[in-house]
């Protein structure tokens, strides 16, 4: 008996030619959706959203030319577990390592530590330097009750983006700006922080935050479309995330059931493997 487990599209061809060749032998999960033949195999592991141009308001919203290049043309069968957001490795295990890792760096901060993650412009969320500015605004506003603020970029931000928000805040006696260099603080930033801001174009740093509790700000959901916008909205409905306007008191904290999507997933596994007699040690 062996499990398979593929993630990407690069790995779909080879996860698919596994089964074929030992059916009765290998398990095989694909986390991100196929888009075609999923019967050959055993589950497919994708996000809700992944199907939103199958829904009343997808239809309405996505022209019928696009949908086959960004939803299944099927909905979803048995052997497809939908989650809500991107599986990551921030579980509660890795983060009890990393605060302990970075307590003391990040336990003295003055309190609440606000967390932004700005990632860059994708084809559905699409932005530049209008946002950063907008941003750049709303966390001068903030400011005053930020007790510190750590920024950190992705490798998809533009120049231009990373530009603007050093030049505003690389002085700033509350701010720090990650500059890429090694241990990355992520990890310790996700454990440590009392409240994240991220750019909405980010699906898998909204789920990493989501998986905190802690209240999730999100900047600029209004350049977004179609199962991006699913995405927020799926996230807004369970209480995980509110619009950053520049208005809020960041000591203010709410909370929600953290996104556990890879305890709800690995679980489902296990459901599966059992039903053929199959247990994992």
């Amino acid at each position: 008996m062996a499990i398979v487990i593929a993630c990407g599209r690069d790995t779909i061809p080879y996860a698919s030619s596994v089964r074929c060749l030992a059916p009765d032998n290998v398990f095989v999960i694909q986390i991100q959706h196929p888009r075609y033949r999923l019967d050959r195999f055993d589950l497919v592991v994708t996000p809700r959203h992944d199907y939103y141009a199958l829904t009343a308001k997808g239809q309405q919203g996505v022209p019928w030319l696009f949908r086959r290049w960004i939803t299944p043309r099927e909905p979803p069968g048995p052997n497809v577990v939908l989650t809500s957001g991107a599986l990551h490795q921030a579980d509660s295990a890795a983060l009890r390592v990393a605060a302990t890792n970075w307590h003391d760096e990040l336990a003295p901060l003055p309190k609440p530590l606000v967390v932004v993650n700005i990632g860059g412009p994708t084809r559905n969320c699409n932005y530049g330097v209008d946002l950063a500015k907008q941003l750049v605004s709303s966390l001068h506003n903030v400011s005053e009750t930020c007790g510190s603020v750590r920024i950190s970029f992705s490798r998809r931000t533009p120049q231009k983006v990373s530009d603007l928000i050093l030049r505003e805040f690389s002085t700033h006696p509350k701010f720090y700006i990650w500059g890429g260099e090694e241990p990355n603080p992520h990890l310790g930033h996700l454990a440590w922080a009392d409240a994240f801001i991220i750019t909405a174009d980010s699906i898998s740093m909204l789920s990493e935050a989501c998986s905190t509790g802690k209240p999730v700000y999100v900047v600029g959901t209004e350049h977004c479309r179609w199962k991006f916008s699913d995405f927020h909205n799926t996230l807004q409905k369970r209480g995980a995330v509110r619009p950053f306007t520049g208005s809020e008191d960041m000591s203010d904290s709410w909370s929600y059931p953290p996104l556990n999507d890879a305890i709800d997933v690995a679980a489902r596994v296990r459901e599966v493997l059992a039903q053929r007699g199959w247990t994992v040690g």
